[in-house]
């Protein structure tokens, strides 16, 4: 399995598909202590006619989990150095919550990134209350709880299967309590609503109107101020790339082919 180094820093990444002459790059970054099967339903939607890079951020599934706290600075450099491990140069970037802030800091510092994605994200960290989020991922009851902060009743109850796997998904993959403090901590730290006017790229923002960590209306915010940004409420929680796979898959499908 491939990995990148940023630093002393060893970072997981899996790129699949694009065998299609021309295709280009999708890459997913995550949210605050998820691994990289938060991307599954996304992974199924765009694998082929792009190629899909997913890459655990520092703290999370097979990525090295250096003491914190972490910034999205880090996160960005780790990042980086993704891309020019696997010698792409230009890709389209969906990022969730805070892979989002990353995503957006990312396009404001360079040019690679084509176009954006951003799913259930915002602006400015400071007044979020992640924890919610969270659950130890040696307590399988906690982390079926916890998703009660990130999906929907309804899904929840209509779901139980997806849940049963989610909870063995994030078992396996989830951060510890200490290296979820640190992503959360790079979370708090970002602010980058009076700099929006330097992210110039097409930027589509889903988020779910039920959300109850990531309210919709810093989603809303934050599409406003992007000069290219536009907004996309969909009735679901935070997690609004698996609870309306279908919907945003076909946003970002059309987004990535015409930025």
């Amino acid at each position: 399995m491939p990995t990148a180094s940023n630093g002393s820093v060893s970072l997981y990444y899996e790129a699949d598909g694009g065998s299609l002459e021309g295709s280009e790059t999708v890459v997913c970054l995550g949210d605050v202590g998820y691994g990289a099967w938060q991307w599954g339903w996304q992974h199924a939607g765009l694998t082929g006619p792009f190629e899909t890079l997913v890459t655990d951020l520092r703290g999370a599934g097979r990525s090295d989990a250096p003491p914190g706290p972490y910034a999205v600075d880090d996160l960005v450099a780790d990042v980086q150095a993704v891309l020019d491990d696997h010698g792409e140069r230009r890709v389209h970037v969906v990022g969730a919550g805070l892979g989002g802030m990353v995503a957006l800091e990312l396009a404001r510092i360079s040019t690679r990134p084509r176009s954006l994605a951003l799913l259930g994200t915002a602006p400015v960290g400071a007044d979020l209350t992640l924890d919610p989020l969270f659950g130890a991922p040696d307590d399988p009851d906690a982390l079926e709880s916890s998703l009660a902060a990130a999906l929907s009743r309804d899904f929840l109850d209509a779901n139980p299967d997806i849940v049963e796997r989610i909870v063995e998904w994030r078992a396996g993959e989830d951060a510890t309590r200490e290296a979820w403090d640190a992503q959360a901590a790079a979370v708090a730290a970002f602010d980058i609503s009076d700099r929006l006017y330097e992210v110039d790229v097409p930027a589509l923002v889903c988020h779910g109107r039920d959300d109850a960590v990531w309210p919709v209306e810093y989603g809303r915010r934050l599409a406003e101020n992007l000069p290219r940004g536009e907004f996309v409420p969909l009735d679901g929680g935070h997690l609004i790339g698996i609870e309306r796979s279908r919907a945003v898959n076909d946003r970002l499908f059309g987004h990535v082919e015409s930025p």
